[in-house]
């Protein structure tokens, strides 16, 4: 049975105080391709149980699984090998929720939880303070550029061509209903970032300037001047990070005087799930922490002096004077972190930085095979476990043929950046623990085979 409680006059009623005159008013913000105009096409109206079932493994079966194939797809989703333990612990009926609760201090579990949690990113991104965890790194990108604005009162934020193309739509879609400007430009297939270039265009008018690190093509690059040249100008630097596995190599952003730092944490216990439920990372100089959205836990003793835990900091429009409120965020993605917070905990300070130099030097090995590909050119010499390669041709198809002969080959940079042309023979490849050399080789003798 449907569930309608309410009835046609009450929908009318409701629809006259708010001078819609039906609710179709209520979409005209969603572009009109993007809307139906009745069911969706090919899907029955009904169908049993066992019916659905056996069609949704059907489509299933049609899915590359990427644990049995050699895999080299990152730009902001990785494959790492996550513990079973960590699946095991987050199951645990205490834990298996993705909300901090609303009556927060019952649940000192949860909340010593976030407590360690908080602790960990802010020690991983070098910022004073972190908070309970965001959405994911694409809206704590956009949560940080609204901060900045906050803090400086100015509405200009220039953007890297190196942060990740979808990172920036949210920020674009987001800023149509702020007013800020976002000043940015697509990468070059070049080694160098661009650091330098926006160093020069911050104004009186900067509020941020916001950069990835490592960033889409997976360079690295010193960010210590492009702080001191915002500093100089009373704007902030914003860094995000996609692989939070790289800072258990290089220097974190905090080492170099970043403001706000943000990511996405999905590479430590949370697995690629089709892209989602994924979990923000979001940290910051201790100057800034009442402009911070989100949830901070807190540490405390309770009447009888015995340690607890307690939601020390909620600054959403539910807790406090909706005009003083720093962000519309409704909730930190709660078991996501959990998942982060035990994976970091098994691999202690020593395993992160043992993890990371695996990846890198699995990647540098990559690199230098791929590289001896005839037509292939190695884009950037700095990286972490991703790095570019330049195709003789483009690269869309290549990965299309390869993904047919079972090999995920990469992401083309055709496929972010469609109609820019400069971009297109782009192949970014990412190498973590989980390839062997075996599946580099098969990479490397596929494409050989493909563009000869």
């Amino acid at each position: 049975m449907r569930y309608l409680p309410l009835t046609q006059p009450d929908r009318d009623a409701m629809l006259s105080v708010i001078g819609a005159s039906s609710i179709d008013d209520l979409f005209v913000d969603v572009p009109e391709a993007a809307r139906l105009d009745g069911p969706v096409h090919g899907l029955p109206h009904h169908a049993g149980e066992m019916a659905v079932e056996r069609h949704m493994t059907a489509l299933a079966r049609r899915n590359v699984v990427a644990g049995e194939v050699p895999f080299f797809l990152g730009c902001g989703a990785y494959r790492h090998h996550v513990p079973a333990s960590v699946d095991h612990l987050i199951q645990r009926g205490e834990f298996l929720t993705a909300y901090t609760p609303y009556q927060p201090e019952i649940a000192q579990g949860t909340l010593q939880m976030l407590f360690e949690f908080q602790t960990q990113v802010a020690r991983l991104l070098g910022t004073d303070v972190a908070n309970a965890s965001m959405y994911d790194g694409s809206t704590a990108c956009w949560e940080a550029i609204g901060m900045a604005r906050r803090i400086t009162k100015r509405g200009k934020a220039l953007l890297s061509g190196g942060l990740h193309p979808h990172y920036v739509s949210v920020a674009r879609t987001m800023a149509k209903y702020t007013g800020d400007l976002l000043d940015l430009a697509d990468p070059a297939l070049v080694a160098q970032t661009d650091v330098e270039d926006l160093a020069a265009r911050i104004d009186d008018d900067t509020s941020c300037v916001v950069v990835q690190y490592p960033d889409i093509l997976g360079r690295v690059a010193d960010l210590s001047a492009l702080a001191a040249a915002a500093h100089a100008k009373k704007a902030l630097l914003i860094v995000v990070v996609t692989e939070p596995v790289a800072l258990g190599a290089l220097k974190s952003p905090g080492e170099m005087d970043a403001d706000i730092v943000v990511g996405e944490g999905q590479s430590l216990g949370v697995g690629l799930q089709f892209g989602g439920p994924y979990v923000g990372l979001f940290g910051c100089k201790e100057k800034y922490v009442r402009q911070m959205p989100g949830r901070l836990c807190g540490e405390t003793v309770d009447a009888d002096g015995r340690r607890g835990f307690v939601l020390t900091l909620s600054t959403r429009e539910q807790h406090i004077r909706r005009e003083k409120a720093t962000s519309n965020i409704c909730t930190n993605s709660g078991l996501c972190a959990l998942a982060f917070s035990i994976h970091m905990t098994l691999l202690g300070e020593k395993g992160l930085r043992a993890l990371a130099m695996a990846n890198h030097l699995g990647a540098v090995d990559a690199a230098e095979r791929l590289a001896r590909v005839p037509g292939v050119e190695l884009v950037n010499y700095a990286f972490f476990n991703e790095f570019t390669l330049k195709l003789p041709v483009e690269a869309r198809p290549v990965v299309r043929t390869l993904a047919d002969r079972g090999i995920l080959a990469g992401v083309s940079l055709g496929r972010l950046y469609p109609g820019v042309a400069a971009l297109a023979n782009g192949l970014v490849v990412a190498v973590t623990e989980t390839t062997t050399e075996d599946h580099v080789e098969a990479l490397a003798t596929a494409l050989e085979e493909v563009l000869a």
